[in-house]
């Protein structure tokens, strides 16, 4: 019973990661699951298994939040399922003892990838234009493939790429790799149901980081605009690499001083990757402080001639507007003569005048 909690923590946790940064539900998890000792096809299998849980609901929290693109889900997603069948074939083919290294390998890899990739802020160059078939078809289908030979790297391999086009919002790209892993993750399990069998999951260890995740991904759909997906990234790229470094040094049977001395450089990089990532959130954060300072600053005659416009009219007083009396009219001014020729009218018939007795003649003025 304490396993399986501790496996429902790993979930939770894995899943607020994941709905953070769009990557390392599979990473953390199957990293995890290696370090207690599972096999490496069956805990890809479990993982997997489970994530057709927690991705479809990261999937409609996303939507929800309106963080979904379903012209790249589409695009993405049937090609990364033919890569994921084909990766969790082949895993199911090799033996463990082959297996463990090369996942090892895969994940170590990853995890040092994410320590690089958010150690430094993202230069993106900005597009124009939607994102192509042509180029998502070949991203996911390598991303599916190393997502179901490594336990994990769907998120890895095709958020980042996905951000650097460019041509998407950062919580568009998130919500999208997100929601396009569930037919991913069905794709993968059903792979290893044929190579592997109705043995090769471990239900209990899929129930438990389905309900972990099933907790998490909502509250990590809203999280992705808050968090700091800068140092998440490189805390969690530093656990996924000591962690697999153990099994990659005990592979490679290096004496016991050579195994502390990568320990202990592994984690210095670790520790300057995360001072890094502190040091490139900070920065950015400034940068965007300094241009909404000099935007609100900014002076009207260095304003576009628009917004000079629009910020006159804001600040005219309304008493300076002329506004006409309504209780007399204004007085009609005579048109040009020369413009509007005149018509002569006939003049009416004089009337015979008569003669008023009730008024009295004025009286002389003196001189």
């Amino acid at each position: 019973m304490r396993k399986l909690l501790v496996l429902a923590l790993v979930g939770l946790v894995a899943q607020l990661v994941d709905g953070s940064l769009g990557m390392a539900y599979g990473l953390t998890s199957s990293t995890l699951l290696l370090v207690a000792g599972v096999a490496p096809a069956a805990a890809s299998a479990s993982v997997h298994l489970a994530e057709i849980g927690t991705t479809l609901a990261a999937g409609v929290a996303h939507w929800r939040f309106g963080n979904v693109d379903w012209r790249v889900v589409a695009r993405i997603a049937l090609p990364g399922a033919v890569g994921a069948f084909a990766g969790a074939t082949f895993l199911s083919s090799i033996s463990t003892e082959a297996a463990a290294p090369w996942m090892a390998a895969i994940l170590f890899t990853l995890g040092a990838y994410l320590l690089v990739r958010f150690s430094r802020p993202l230069r993106a160059s900005r597009a124009a234009g939607p994102l192509r078939a042509r180029f998502l078809g070949p991203l996911g289908l390598v991303a599916g493939f190393v997502d179901a030979t490594g336990g994990g790297g769907w998120g890895p391999v095709a958020t980042p790429a996905l951000l650097v086009s460019g041509r998407m919002e950062p919580r568009k790209v998130i919500g999208s790799v997100d929601t396009s892993e569930f037919v991913v993750a069905g794709a993968a399990s059903a792979g290893f149901l044929i190579g592997l069998g109705t043995e090769g999951f471990l239900l209990p260890t899929v129930a438990a980081l389905l309900i972990g995740g099933l907790i998490a991904a909502p509250i990590a759909a809203w999280l992705v605009r808050i968090v700091p997906a800068q140092l998440l990234g490189a805390v969690i790229g530093g656990v996924i690499v000591l962690t697999n470094a153990r099994t990659l040094v005990r592979a490679g049977e290096l004496p016991g001083g050579v195994q502390w001395t990568v320990y202990a450089l592994l984690a210095a990089g670790w520790v300057a990757a995360v001072v890094l990532a502190v040091r490139a959130l900070r920065r950015t954060r400034r940068a965007r402080a300094t241009v909404a300072a000099a935007l609100a600053d900014q002076p009207v005659a260095d304003q576009h001639p628009l917004e000079q416009t629009v910020q006159t009219v804001a600040d005219q007083p309304v008493a300076e507007q002329p506004v006409a009396d309504q209780s007399t009219p204004a007085p009609l001014a005579p048109a040009p003569a020369q413009s509007i020729p005149t018509q002569p009218v006939p003049s009416a018939p004089a009337q015979p005048t008569q003669p008023t007795t009730d008024q009295p003649a004025a009286a002389p003025v003196a001189g």
